[in-house]
């Protein structure tokens, strides 16, 4: 068990989980915070030395990419960095196609950059962890909103691991050659972020780098939060939270069997060349995923889970007639813009209830005569729990319109998670975001994308796949969630249990719930999937399954959100499914600029969206406790 930690303003900016160097969520403490990082408020974006990797782009990252700057950019080039050429080629693409529908048309470079220390050969071979092959997309400064949005919505850059590997290799480089220390080019305390309309008002540009000679290039210093980069492998290795890079394909195999579900004995263990789980003898069994044919080759790991759904949507266009895709329920908001922003567009049902199945049927029905040889549509997208509103979709429903219609049906099943339900047996595809519950520990990023080998274009599928599909998960990352996700079943028993008693004791006390309280109830509604959508979500749900450890408020005022918010005292930042409680404004960080629209679908503008951890249960009733007398105190104040 953890215990909770209070926070104060003083940690405004800092890494969350705390003294983490590739933290993945950020300290935000207040509502004004908060509200002062979307309008880009110096106080705050200052302050920030982490953020979630999508959105901040990590310190490590800015550095590379400030070194790829000086030695390939040319006119004061800005730069993104790839895992592959694929990549590369998608976000030129991507690059292009948005500058043109504002009339621009912007000269984008691509650059392959083979990163490797000086003895090493110069045509390694693939396997060769020496080597680092790094692909740079370089454009003009002023497009760097638009190639930010590539990075954002697909989780196809980089990752902070991957970065200082690269660092590590030029550090080495330049310690050899170099006698004087290396000077700072720039500071890189300030982050930057895209003028996306979902996420900031105000958007500070990309760092600016000062070039003196671009004959003689120092690499900017660099200090790590705690120990040196040597000092850090050699404790993780030494006392087991983690193996040499060399073990990265075993850890791969073990987190591919995991999520297929076909351990039979799914150890704690390390053997000689990786995790038990990985190896060769490992012994496995039908999968647990209610589809028995599925094995670990029906599941495709990327750097992020964004990525697996970005992949998901191409794969659904490759395979089958491009159409319009629709997106089922109220999702997190990169699902829909990655449908919106690729292939024909979508149709958006955004309260994801049963009304509107209705709505989609009737809209199959019309436009299927309209063209009979072409379905009309290409896939539906949904969340099973949706993320923030906690809604489950009727999933036997549609799977019968998917099968009458003839579209494919992919399921994100990150909230729910296959520890409590199971959608698969419904799905043509599940994706699922692993930097979530299934690590844990908010200190590394992983996607995965699953195959229903029951669905009807299963064969098409993972035919493409078996040609198309690039390894780019970094292998440092993925030894981290292999390790980390050793105890994901029961990590995710305790945090269920914490969730449903915390939900029952405030829905107590809410409008929803019936309180008699007066004119001091400050809750209106509890969002839950025990009882949003229940009889959905009971169709999917396992006998010794849960509700997840996800939950969203809604207050009767918004003066009560933000005492509410502002007390509760536990971590407060982006990202969910961690072992420790966290929370967030979600729609003031996910709609700020468009809270209206938002509202239309039920995501108001005070909604808290909690994440519940595995500190004692007492002691985080005790916490609720404190937050709701604050709420409620606010409430008594307004009325």
């Amino acid at each position: 068990m953890t215990a909770v930690v209070a926070t104060s303003n003083d940690t405004l900016g800092h890494a969350v989980p705390p003294f983490t160097p590739h933290a993945i969520s950020v300290s935000l403490p207040t509502w004004r915070d908060n509200v002062g990082y979307e309008e880009g408020e110096k106080r705050v974006v200052e302050s920030m030395v982490s953020g979630y990797p999508r959105f901040f782009i990590h310190l490590s990252i800015q550095r590379l990419a400030s070194i790829c700057e000086l030695k390939f950019g040319i006119n004061n080039e800005k730069c993104l960095l790839c895992p592959s050429k694929r990549a590369a080629d998608h976000c030129r693409e991507f690059i292009l196609a948005r500058a043109a529908l504002s009339g621009i048309s912007p000269l984008v470079r691509l650059v392959r950059y083979l990163v490797r220390p000086e003895h090493a050969p110069s045509q390694p071979s693939s396997s060769s962890d020496e080597c680092v092959e790094l692909h740079i997309i370089l454009f003009p400064a002023d497009v760097f909103p638009i190639a930010k949005q590539f990075w954002q919505h697909t989780g196809m850059g980089i990752s902070s691991r991957f970065a200082e590997r690269c660092l590590a290799i030029l550090d080495s480089q330049q310690s050899s050659s170099l006698a004087s220390p290396p000077q700072p080019l720039a500071s890189w305390r300030s982050p930057y972020k895209a003028p996306n309309k979902h996420y900031s008002k105000h958007m500070p540009g990309p760092p600016s780098v000062g070039v003196e000679s671009r004959s003689s290039v120092s690499l900017p210093s660099y200090s790590r939060e705690a120990l040196c980069k040597d000092q850090d492998t050699y404790i993780e290795e030494r006392y087991g939270r983690n193996l040499p890079l060399s073990a990265g394909a075993h850890a791969k195999r073990a987190l591919r069997r995991r999520i297929a579900g076909v351990l039979v004995h799914d150890t704690m263990d390390d053997g000689p060349h990786g995790p038990s789980a990985g190896a060769l003898d490992a012994e496995l069994g039908p999968s647990r995923r209610g589809v028995k044919d599925v094995t670990e080759n029906d599941v495709f790991l990327f750097p992020t889970g964004m990525a697996a759904i970005w992949n998901a949507h191409q794969l659904a266009l490759a395979v089958r007639p491009v159409a319009k895709s629709a997106c089922f329920g109220f999702p997190y908001t990169d699902t829909l813009k990655i449908l919106q922003k690729w292939g024909p567009g979508c149709h958006f049902f955004g309260h994801g209830q049963d009304s509107d199945a209705d709505t989609l049927e009737k809209l199959l029905e019309q436009t299927s005569p309209e063209n009979p040889s072409t379905p009309p549509i290409l896939a539906v997208f949904t969340e099973f729990p949706s993320n923030p509103l906690l809604r489950s979709p009727n999933l036997p429903r549609l799977r019968g319109l998917a099968d009458k219609y003839d579209f494919l049906l992919v399921v994100d099943d990150t909230i729910g998670n296959f520890v409590n339900i199971e959608v698969l047996p419904y799905a043509d595809v599940v994706v699922s975001s692993l930097s979530k519950i299934f690590s844990g520990c908010a200190n590394t990023m992983g996607g995965s994308l699953v195959l229903n080998p029951q669905g009807r274009y299963y064969t098409a599928m993972k035919q493409y796949l078996s040609t198309n599909y690039e390894d780019v998960y970094f292998n440092e990352d993925a030894l981290f969630m292999e390790r980390n996700s050793r105890d994901f079943s029961q990590r995710v028993r305790i945090i269920d249990a914490n969730t449903e008693d915390i939900c029952d004791y405030l829905r107590a006390r809410s409008l929803s719930g019936g309180t008699q309280r007066g004119d001091r109830i400050a809750i209106k509604e509890v969002y839950y999937p025990k009882y949003s959508c229940p009889s959905n979500y009971a169709i999917c749900r396992l006998p010794e399954g849960g509700y997840g450890g996800l939950f969203s408020l809604t207050f009767t005022s918004l003066a009560a959100s933000r005492a509410f918010f502002d007390a509760l005292p536990c971590l407060k930042g982006p990202s969910l499914g961690t072992n420790f409680t966290l929370a967030c404004p979600y729609t003031i960080l996910a709609h700020y600029n468009e809270l209206e629209w938002a509202a239309e679908y039920g995501v108001e503008e005070g909604l808290v969206r909690i994440s519940v951890g595995m500190e004692e249960k007492e002691v985080l009733m005790r916490c609720f406790e404190v937050a709701l007398k604050a709420a409620e105190a606010a409430t008594a104040l307004v009325n």
